[in-house]
């Protein structure tokens, strides 16, 4: 092995003591559940949610868009039902009728268009969506700017880049409104920074789920300081080591199934009392990111800096939503986004982590029906009728 190898997997020895440290709660929470439930009951009852849980199962028309680097963009959309009620129009005699507004939604870190289950399952056929999945996530290619010997790490004005690509495919007229979740919100910050003519001409709305603007290099994950500025230190490095022996991490992963799932749970939902299903669903989106994707992506938040972006919205009726206990996007961050967003309606959930719109669908999809019917992409009847689905 070369010096530069073992300096890596040594590095990779000390994060791993740190983040052992620091998920001793969910992994005592784990322990105690091994001593009441056994192993192999614990698989089973996994591939019995797997079964039978019906999130994620939603689909629309497949679409696909070429990014600037040759990525392939995967998307669905859902049309508006023909029977679903519209909101009354002004139409002048000669004068093709205007586009439908589009609802685009953009998902997190290592999730997929599928996050948006409660959301999509609330408003389809009341209005045009767009489900997409993030490159190297969920049906979309790997990034081809990131492959091979000579790839450059992932952006988030990359990220903007390529939901401009999937705007132009899915939806290249009409009004548009644009909700994003972490990740998702993030890039919607990049489009507008690099696009922000589109903005001005054909968004009428926008909602920031769990995300930030900048400065997340000061969250802390609800652990202590030390921990967290050693682990900060050596996990950039350690990532993209273990990046690089990826078929050995993703045994690794499986054979830590528990533990992984405890982390999960932590760092998603808040509530004593969520669905195990949807626990599990959450899981299965984040265990099926790659390790390499994940160290791909994981520099670009330290990075993000996107508060002045937020400009381009200063007019737009806009949406600030975040769950009271988000350990990996605080509320804080929510909060200073409405500071700069005079329009914003700020809605802290409680009781709520990251995964607020799977954790409370019900509060989430309610104030999205709220903005949507402020911009008159829906009649407010039918919004409100449909945002009680879960």
């Amino acid at each position: 092995m070369s010096e530069s190898s073992t300096d890596n997997w040594r590095r990779a020895g000390l994060a791993g003591a740190a983040i052992g440290v620091l998920a001793a709660g969910a992994a005592a929470g784990v322990a105690v559940e091994r001593l009441t439930v056994g192993r192999g009951m614990r698989q089973k009852a996994r591939l019995a949610l797997d079964a039978t849980a019906p999130y994620g199962s939603l689909r629309g028309t497949p679409g696909k868009a070429p990014a600037d680097d040759g990525t392939e963009l995967y998307y669905e959309t859902d049309e508006v039902e023909s029977d679903a009620p519209a909101p009354r129009r002004r139409r002048l005699f000669g004068r093709k009728a205007p586009a439908p507004v589009t609802v685009v939604f953009s998902h997190g870190y290592c999730l997929g268009q599928d996050s948006w289950h409660f959301q999509r399952e609330a408003l389809r056929g009341l209005v045009r969506t767009v489900y997409w999945d993030q490159r190297s996530h969920g049906r979309s290619g790997r990034g081809v700017a990131q492959s091979g010997p000579d790839g450059v790490p992932v952006s988030i004005d990359q990220l903007g880049r390529d939901l401009r690509a999937v705007i132009d495919a899915a939806a290249p007229e009409g009004p548009l409104v644009l909700v994003g979740h972490s990740m998702g919100g993030m890039t919607i910050m990049a489009l507008a920074d690099r696009y922000p003519e589109l903005v001005r001409e054909r968004v009428v709305g926008v909602a920031f789920v769990g995300t930030s603007a900048g400065r997340l290099g000061e969250v802390n994950y609800g652990l202590p300081t030390a921990g967290v500025n050693a682990v900060r230190r050596v996990l950039p490095g350690v990532l993209k080591a273990l990046g690089a022996q990826a078929e050995l991490v993703e045994r690794g992963r499986r054979a830590t199934a528990d533990l992984f799932a405890g982390l999960i749970k932590k760092y998603s939902f808040s509530s004593r009392d969520v669905d195990p299903a949807v626990a599990r669903f959450a899981e299965r989106m984040i265990e099926s990111t790659p390790i390499d994707v994940v160290a791909e992506f994981y520099p670009a938040f330290a990075e993000h800096d996107k508060a002045a972006a937020l400009a381009a919205f200063v007019d737009v009726p806009a949406l600030a939503l975040a769950g009271d206990r988000d350990l990996v996007t605080p509320s804080s961050h929510t909060e200073a986004i409405a500071d700069l967003l005079p329009e914003a309606e700020l809605v802290i959930v409680p009781d709520a982590g990251h995964l607020v719109m799977l954790e409370h669908p019900e509060a989430v999809t309610d104030r999205l029906a709220d903005l949507l019917a402020k911009v008159g992409a829906v009649p407010a009847t039918a919004a409100k009728a449909g945002a009680g689905t879960r």
